[in-house]
């Protein structure tokens, strides 16, 4: 065989087979299912209402790809032993070229995105719809004649690192369920728990975030951790601070967070005696993302898609707009999520509002056993917004049950009227969000949502309506019939999910592993794995 080799016909013969080999090799890898990221799967990634504009603007291709990881149908299974359940996701027909979100409750336009699967069983995509496919500006080598790609940069490889975890997700639809010391999702709470404990783990495997470092506090890398707004604090700090899953090279990023707080601008920059008092605000924001992106190639070579900002001041929508690749294609975490007001379940997370009165959960979790709660219903706020008039109207001292207060009487506390009550009700006010659903899991009250266009936080991943009771405007005046509706055992289910889900809404220092922190990653995760970013030839 060496003889042969070193002859001058063999040289030759070798020289031929050799390469023949290395092709046949490259092309066997292209073609099997670990894949290295050039498949061209692609969709409208804002929707496909024919009315929304804003999809075309940017490089962005539609070709329908058929589903992705936000907008899986699955069955929802009783899985905590009660036998009860029976909140059902009925799949698509096979016939359908595109999924829509499924609305938790049509009655109240809660366009929820969810987990969906064909009837086949064949996972067509990644946790909604399909795929976000974006050129970027970001050049590589072309492939060969030969179809063969030779040299892959880094952001092709992170893309295959997504795919990879793509394929893990949907190799759990066949799998048992996972062991996880720690905690193991279980149950009708979520959409789909396996699928759900799965993609957890493949962020904690693979995820890295890249926090831009320009900018000076107070109105980047800070904002407030006690009030209203603590969740916008809180989330930078924690950011910022923990080594899970924050990276300082972003060739190694697959998404990049921008710490601006629209709470602080709002204290230190706005002109509250201007006619145009959003101006400086929103030229803040431009300024910064001028910036970042004059100072390196990530937010241009996707226009913002992967790119990612964390607001819980209402205002945070409105300055968004200050960009328009920001408004459209970044992926923009509101407490504030409102579906009338440009917030898209496909592309933005809804986080929870939580009220930190000394940045702490201290004194606010906790509470009696059921049977212990004398009060049907309680709601105590100010009169502000189109709902809570109504709901004082139809029930502020009219019902010893349905106890409904503008304000307590003196020396009545409002954690102990939440601990004694059995269902504590959260209408919006001038804006969707409440810290009152969150009061209500920490104290083990069952939360009553009476909302419009609102998207519930984390329902990428939670189905609210195995733990709270949905109610529209137009039923306030029959809240009562409904709640006394409810039987006991349905009660004390809810009760007992709203126990088990209030994990995922704690703030911890440092976070806990499925804590709120980790929960707001994950959904901005998902909507990574969504985005199908690639360079141009």
């Amino acid at each position: 065989m060496g003889s042969w080799r070193n002859s001058s016909s063999g040289k030759i013969l070798w020289m031929i087979i050799t390469p023949l080999v290395l092709i046949l090799g490259f092309m066997a890898l292209k073609k099997s299912n670990w894949g290295i990221g050039f498949v061209n799967y692609s969709y409208n990634p804002w929707g496909s209402s024919a009315d929304d504009n804003s999809a075309a603007k940017g490089p962005v291709s539609s070709e329908n790809f058929g589903g992705s990881l936000l907008d899986w149908r699955w069955k929802a299974v009783d899985g905590d032993g009660d036998g009860g359940g029976g909140e059902i996701s009925q799949p698509p027909s096979s016939s359908s070229s595109s999924l829509s979100p499924i609305a938790l409750e049509e009655d109240m336009d809660m366009q929820q995105p969810v987990f969906a699967m064909d009837q086949d069983d064949n996972f067509t995509g990644t946790l909604n719809g399909s795929d976000i496919f974006i050129r970027t500006n970001e050049t590589y080598d072309p492939p060969s004649s030969t179809g063969i790609q030779r040299n892959f940069s880094g952001l092709d490889k992170l893309e295959a690192s997504l795919m990879q975890a793509r394929a893990a997700i949907r190799e759990v639809i066949s799998q048992n369920q996972i062991n996880d010391p720690d905690y193991t999702p279980y149950g009708p709470i979520y959409w789909n728990a396996s699928v759900f404990h799965r993609s957890y783990l493949e962020m904690e495997k693979r995820f890295k975030v890249y926090v831009y470092e320009e900018g000076e506090p107070p109105i980047f890398h800070n904002g407030p951790c006690k009030s209203i707004y603590a969740m916008e604090g809180n989330f930078i700090f924690q950011m910022e601070t923990t080594k899970l899953f924050r990276t300082r090279d972003p060739n190694k990023a697959h998404i990049f967070f921008l710490p601006m707080s629209s709470t602080m601008m709002v204290r230190f920059i706005l002109e509250r005696g201007s006619r145009d008092h959003w101006r400086p605000m929103k030229r803040t924001v431009k300024d910064y993302v001028d910036l970042v992106a004059s100072k390196y190639p990530f937010w241009n070579r996707s226009l913002g898609a992967d790119h990612f900002i964390v607001a819980c001041h209402d205002w945070g929508p409105e300055l968004s707009k200050a960009v328009p690749d920001l408004f459209t294609n970044s992926i923009r975490a509101f407490c504030n999520a409102n579906t009338s007001e440009g917030f898209k379940p496909s592309k933005d997370v809804s986080i929870p509002e939580i009220l930190l009165r000394d940045g702490t959960m201290k004194g606010i979790v906790g509470g009696p056993s059921p049977r212990q709660r004398s009060i049907l219903a309680f709601f105590a706020g100010g009169v502000h917004g189109p709902i809570r008039p109504i709901l004082l109207e139809h029930w502020e001292n009219k019902d010893p049950d349905v106890q409904v207060h503008k304000y307590l009487p003196k020396g009545v506390s409002y954690m102990d009227m939440l601990r004694q009550s059995k269902y504590c009700i959260s209408p919006s006010g001038y804006e969707v969000a409440s810290p009152r659903m969150v009061e209500a899991l920490y104290t083990g009250c069952v939360p009553v949502l009476i909302k419009d266009h609102y998207v519930a936080p984390f329902s990428d991943v939670l189905n609210w309506k195995s733990f709270a009771v949905i109610v529209s405007v137009e039923d306030i005046p029959n809240l009562k019939k409904i709640l006394m509706g409810i039987s006991t055992r349905q009660y004390l289910r809810m009760q007992r999910r709203g126990k088990q889900v209030k994990r995922h809404f704690e703030v911890n220092y440092p976070p806990k592993r499925y804590d709120v922190f980790h929960m707001i990653l994950h959904s901005v995760w998902l909507r990574r794995l969504n985005a199908r970013i690639r360079g141009n030839n």
